[in-house]
Formats: C-alpha cells, structure tokens, sequence
C-alpha cells in the first residue's frame, strides 16, 4: 500500500472513533512503528488529524455527523485544570467520613480522588491513573475494578465481571452534557457509565461548563438519573435553567480560593 493510501486509511478509521494507538495502526496495516509514525506526522502536518503521546487523535470539533470527539485522557488533563481542581473540592464536601463511593475514570474525578486519598472511606475506582496514586499516596480503603486494562481511555472493565461494590454515590465525568444527558464518544465509557451507575444510591456528575457546549456521540446516561452536577461559574442561566427544570440540583465552584 502506498503512503498515501495508509494515511487515508488512518483519517477513515478516525471518523468512527476518537483515538488510534501506534501498535494498533502497526497490525492493522502490516507495517512497522516508525513507518505508523511517519504516517501520523505528515497527517498531523496536513491538519487532518493530531498527533498525540501514543498514537493520533481526531480532532475536536464537528464530524461529518455534528459531534466532537474525545481527547486522549493524558491530553484532556491538561485542560482546565484549575476549574477542575475547584470542582473537585466542591464534591469532597459531598462526601462524609465511612461513606463508600465510586470515582469513575476522567481527568476531574482524577483530582476528586486525590481530595478523598487521606479520608476515612471505601473508595472504588476504574481509573488506573487513580489507582496508581491511590496506591502510592492514600490511606483511603481502595477496591480497583477488575477485567480488562484500556489504556485509553485508562480505564479497568471487564464486560462479564459484576462490579462488587455498592455505593452511596458514584462521581463521574463527562465529554458532553446537554438535554439528553450525560454523552461520551468511547463505547468503553459509555459501557462502564452504565454498569457503575446501577451500583450507586446517587449520581454526582463531575463537568467544567465548557461540557454544555458539546455533544458527543452517544447518552451515557439520561439526566433523570443525574443527582447533581458540580461545575464552574462558567454555567450560563439558559443551561442552569435547562438542568434544574429536569431535576438536577446544580452546585457551582468557585473560580478561586478554598471552599469551606
């Protein structure tokens, strides 16, 4: 195959889906890394999709379709990150001593884990970064779930095992939340969303208000099974009001400073 029929190939396999990793591309063109590599560079130069630690991501924005596609987890953390903070400080508030609770995978909750790492309670969790720090930082009782690594979106699943674990909330992120819920691209995520959130008394949605402005591919869950959302002072009254009038209680973080 020539170069330039690689390349296509690689933008075509982005348009159903938001990453691709340099082993991946290796099978399944039947070449070598530094070729794949190659290959990413020149589409990268080109603007049809972007280079990122691993493989190559879709870019963001509208597909052929009107949706955005999810950052990698390593580049989407790096974003936002002191709203993020703020946020989660807020939901540890939420949290008392002796509660048991589900943090899912996604650059906020990562922070939220952080917060709860020295607390008294039952914390589990899918996010291998998560775990990692838990482990070498928390005191907190950790369960990490069980099945399958993905590297990307860096979450453990497994599609057969039960989740062994039942929890007075469970805290999770979103790539977009609109009318129709909480929405991400990634199968996986989805997948998991849906398994955590039948585990769970009460869902807290984790999201910075620039997730209000996109739509991602697929509702992971509905807003009638929203508790609250914790975001920014970024929300604007149309989407409060949106939010609120399907029953979800809004929390809003400061933009700076300690929250009591």
């Amino acid at each position: 195959m020539s170069d330039s029929g690689r390349q296509r190939q690689i933008v075509e396999l982005l348009r159903d889906r938001p990453f691709a990793s340099v082993r991946e591309l290796q099978e399944r063109l039947g070449v070598s890394a530094a070729t794949v590599r190659r290959d990413i560079d020149r589409i990268d130069e080109a603007g049809e999709a972007r280079k990122v630690y691993g493989g190559i991501s879709a870019l963001d924005g509208a597909s052929q379709a009107g949706v955005a596609y999810a950052r990698p987890y390593d580049e989407n953390r790096d974003l936002a990150v002191e709203a993020k903070r703020q946020i989660a400080s807020l939901a540890a508030t939420m949290v008392r001593d002796g509660d048991a609770v589900i943090v899912h995978g996604g650059s906020t909750c990562f922070h939220l884990g952080v917060k709860l790492a020295e607390r008294n309670i039952r914390l589990y969790t899918n996010s291998m970064p998560l775990a990692a720090y838990l482990s070498d930082h928390g005191h907190c009782s950790l369960t990490v779930a069980g099945g399958d690594l993905h590297r990307e979106p860096g979450i453990i699943h497994s599609l057969t095992q039960a989740v062994p674990f039942y929890a007075s909330k469970f805290f999770l992120g979103a790539q977009g939340l609109g009318q129709e819920g909480v929405m991400e691209s990634h199968p996986l995520l989805v997948r998991s969303i849906i398994d955590l959130s039948l585990c769970a008394d009460q869902i807290v949605v984790l999201a910075d208000s620039r997730k209000l402005s996109i739509h991602a591919r697929n509702v992971a869950l509905p807003l009638s099974r929203i508790g609250t959302l914790v975001t920014d002072d970024g929300l604007s009254d149309t989407d409060a009001r949106m939010l609120e009038d399907a029953g979800v209680m809004v929390r809003i973080a400061p933009s700076s400073g300690a929250i009591q």
